[in-house]
């Protein structure tokens, strides 16, 4: 765990700034010099804290593998018969050190060093109070954020509240029932001083209630679940949707790259796009790739990207949308096309436009392949886990162009105008939004009873992408997985909704074709991840190792 000096550290917490975003809307950060520990938190100041923690939340939204990967629609992007110990559960060994295990204890590590100071070494005046409450309602809020990422990975975490005062090697895990009943508490402290609308990119009171309605929620299938845990989280879900109507845009004006402040977003993690190197870090759209920029007339700097990731979506994914679901075209690039000339395949140049791959949503009959495979890559639905597509003629010659082992559609929902290699894009990272509220909504009525309720918001969701109102008459879990999976693709944590609906095993035993292949997946193991070897080594007389870790 992150142990941060007290006098030494605090002006560390400063140095951090939430940047801009599309709409040049975001957390401002003023430029203090000739300042010292002592003397720096003020009234005026004090803020910077809390400003600090919100650029901490970057590290734990760039943080994705444990989200996605060995799920029933996303998949190691090896071959078939590939190994990866986070997918297919081979091998899955404690790490030395986990990404999202440090950042996330990053956050909590500042949230209590902010609270404290606001507590104890602020002189606040009467006048200012409501700040001072608003400032600890935030620090709790992110804080209790981050012990529900960490708690849904790890079950029973250590829950440190204090600021850190000196080097300690005794953390000690709490149970995961009083891990829940303590974030639970954090967020129903924070939650009345927190504001409606505040200032973009800080969370909002109906951004916790999300949270809280999930936390909730992931509680009512546990077996020390509260009798009514279902429909307080069905209850909190439809405070936090308010008056918001998702049918107001689009899908695709939702992920308008000049559209990312927007009335459906309630907490989005903010990257800047002034164009300077520092201002920017987010690799949200490096996922769901392959090596593009290694075709013929792609270059380096083309408009896709470049993959930062081993994880591709599954067939089982691809084969959800339907012909009139709008959001297909948003969330996929079915053809990638030349960004540069000077390529030859065959007798043809490489112009810029030309189409390089095509990948058709069904089947396309060889006959009607001819012209096409003679001029760029064409491959089938059942073919993006193996190298080739189907030959026609003499095209071996073409095939060596392609280094790719696989190939897929590649996401575009999260297509960057600004980036420089994998882990410097600008956009926002949505974290919650309304049409995902709905969705919780409509499994914690279906948790309730309440069919008729949970019918609603989930056709709400469908509605928006298809224009047909009331398209779902039956509702159950794998519908919601189904849908959740259409509208939250690479956005919500996969694997730990899975874990919550006790679907985890059954689904990826049927969708990812990895775990069909050669899957070692064990219930009574891998629904925990393995707490860091560091972690253990830090505190040898009081952590505990999840079982058979």
């Amino acid at each position: 765990m992150k142990i941060i000096n007290k006098t030494k550290h605090i002006l560390a917490l400063i140095a951090f700034s939430i940047l801009l975003n599309a709409c040049d809307s975001y957390i401002e950060e003023d430029v203090f010099s000739n300042i010292t520990a002592e003397n720096f938190l003020t009234e005026d100041t004090a803020d910077q804290l809390i400003v600090g923690l919100y650029t901490s939340m970057r590290g734990v939204y760039n943080n994705h593998n444990y989200q996605f990967a060995g799920t029933d629609v996303f998949t190691s992007r090896g071959e078939i018969f590939s190994f990866s110990a986070e997918n297919d559960y081979n091998s899955f060994n404690a790490p030395q050190t986990n990404g999202l295990w440090n950042s996330n204890y990053n956050v909590i590590s500042k949230a209590n060093t902010a609270i404290n100071r606001f507590e104890i070494e602020i002189d606040w005046s009467e006048s200012r109070l409501d700040e001072k409450a608003y400032g600890i309602a935030q620090a709790r809020a992110l804080r209790a954020m981050s012990f529900f990422y960490l708690a849904q990975q790890f079950g029973g975490i250590v829950l440190d509240m204090e600021e850190p005062q000196s080097i300690r090697n005794d953390y000690t895990r709490s149970t995961e029932e009083e891990t829940y009943a303590t974030i639970i508490s954090e967020l129903e402290a924070a939650i009345p001083n927190l504001e409606d609308m505040p200032e973009t990119g800080r969370i909002s009171k109906r951004a916790a209630q999300h949270v809280l309605a999930e936390v909730y929620l992931t509680r009512a299938y546990k077996s020390f679940a509260g009798s009514n845990d279902f429909q307080t989280a069905a209850d909190l879900a439809v405070q936090a949707i308010g008056s918001y109507d998702i049918r107001s845009q689009t899908f695709a004006q939702l992920f308008d790259y000049d559209n990312q402040v927007n009335p459906e977003i309630l907490f989005a993690a903010q990257w800047g796009n002034t164009g300077f190197v520092q201002d920017r870090g987010n690799n949200k759209h490096s996922l769901f790739m392959t090596g593009v920029e290694q075709l013929p007339g792609i270059s380096r700097n083309n408009s896709y990207g470049k993959s930062g990731d081993n994880l591709m979506p599954t067939p089982y994914f691809y084969s959800l949308f339907e012909d009139n679901d709008t959001r297909e075209d948003v969330t996929m690039h079915r053809v990638l096309f030349a960004d540069e000339p000077g390529f030859s395949v065959g007798a043809d140049e490489i112009a810029v436009g030309d189409t390089i791959i095509y990948f058709p949503k069904e089947a396309i009959d060889m006959a009607e392949l001819v012209d096409k495979l003679d001029r760029y890559w064409v491959y089938q639905p059942d073919q993006y886990l193996f190298g080739r597509p189907d030959e026609v003629g003499d095209v071996n010659y073409k095939y060596e162009l392609n280094p790719n082992f696989t190939n897929f559609p590649i996401f575009k929902k999260f297509d960057d105008e600004i980036f420089q290699e994998e882990g410097l894009g600008a956009r926002d990272t949505y974290v919650y939004r309304v049409a995902g509220t709905h969705l919780l909504a409509a499994e914690a009525f279906l948790g309730a009873g309440n069919t008729a309720q949970a019918l609603f918001h989930l056709n709400r969701v469908r509605e928006r992408a298809t224009g047909i109102a009331d398209h779902y008459s039956t509702i159950d879990l794998d519908v919601i997985l189904a849908e959740r999976a259409l509208e939250l693709a690479g956005e919500e944590n996969r694997w730990a909704v899975l874990k919550r609906m006790g679907k985890l095993e059954e689904r990826i035993n049927i969708y990812n074709p990895h775990v069909v292949d050669h899957g070692a997946f064990d219930a009574t193991k891998h629904l925990l991840r393995p707490i860091p070897v560091k972690e253990l080594e830090l505190s040898p007389g009081t952590m505990i190792q999840n079982p058979k870790y």
